[in-house]
């Protein structure tokens, strides 16, 4: 029997998603808190900025339509039928919960930057669009692995603290969902390279843009973001061992579009932006 395509293997995967891992719903979760100070505390600045970053989902969409016109159907059916409505709900989930800990709501920024527009207006020429695609996996790989340790930190945290209901209804349910997220970006981007259908100039390109415009999720290439995201990596732990988390959130693109270096474990700007943020962090705190 002939083997699937690597093509077929990424439908089937965003198919079974969308079977075996519907929205969650937020009145399925149990909103008890045992001591919210002690949470608000502890994870406050996390889950608000968490919140706001599952929401800018709508404008995430709006930048695929902006840098994808010719998007294939196997991306649509991703980000249509499953990704966004699966983070949407993520968002409104830990919005309901920040707001249950008497914090107030989420400021999702939700309007298209006209960096993007420009990017777009040059996506409609095909060989761009290649790049545009290969970017656009990139970031999104790296996106969700950020994700999937920052729930793991917190799932445990909450144990810790004892609020089960928040581990077990919310967190816990999130979490499942964001590596197959991350696994579709890997996928895509690993058969976009692996294809041949990139040129030379092209992944030379996709490299010289990568490196200039690299962001970690949520900061929106926006200093007051990069202070909070440093905020948010020292909250959970994850400065004590910067190299550690950028080798995490950067191998991908590291064997995908660096592979010609040898030895090289995450791409250096990963760790800059570290960095950055952490030391925006320190000199700003967590900033609104």
């Amino acid at each position: 029997m002939a083997q699937p395509t690597s093509s077929q293997r990424i439908r089937e995967h965003v198919q079974r998603l969308g079977e075996q891992h519907p929205p969650l719903r937020l009145d399925a979760v149990d909103r008890r808190i045992r001591d919210p100070r002690g949470v608000a505390a502890r994870y406050g600045h996390v889950i608000d900025y968490l919140a706001r970053v599952e929401l800018e989902v709508d404008r995430n969409v709006l930048e695929l339509l902006v840098l994808l016109p010719d998007v294939s159907d196997v991306d649509r059916m991703f980000y249509a039928d499953v990704w966004q409505p699966q983070e949407i709900q993520h968002g409104l989930i830990l919005d309901r919960l920040q707001q249950d800990l008497g914090r107030p709501a989420a400021e999702p920024q939700l309007e298209v930057s006209y960096r993007m527009k420009v990017m777009g207006a040059l996506a409609h020429l095909s060989a761009i669009q290649d790049v545009a695609r290969l970017l656009y996996y990139l970031t999104g790989a790296s996106t969700e692995r950020q994700a999937v340790l920052a729930y793991n930190v917190i799932h445990d945290g909450m144990v810790e603290l004892g609020e089960t209901a928040i581990a077990d209804t919310i967190i816990a349910p999130i979490r499942r969902q964001e590596p197959g997220h991350f696994a579709f970006y890997r996928m895509s981007a690993t058969e976009l390279v692996h294809s041949g259908a990139l040129r030379p100039w092209q992944l030379y390109l996709a490299r010289v843009l990568r490196k200039k415009t690299y962001n970690l999720v949520g900061t929106n290439g926006q200093d007051r973001y990069r202070a909070q995201m440093g905020g948010v990596a020292a909250a959970l732990g994850f400065d004590s061992d910067l190299v550690k988390y950028a080798r995490e959130v950067g191998r991908i693109e590291a064997q995908l579009l660096w592979a010609h270096e040898q030895g090289m474990e995450f791409p250096p700007y990963v760790l800059a932006a570290l960095r950055e943020s952490i030391d925006l962090y320190r000199e700003r705190g967590f900033v609104g």
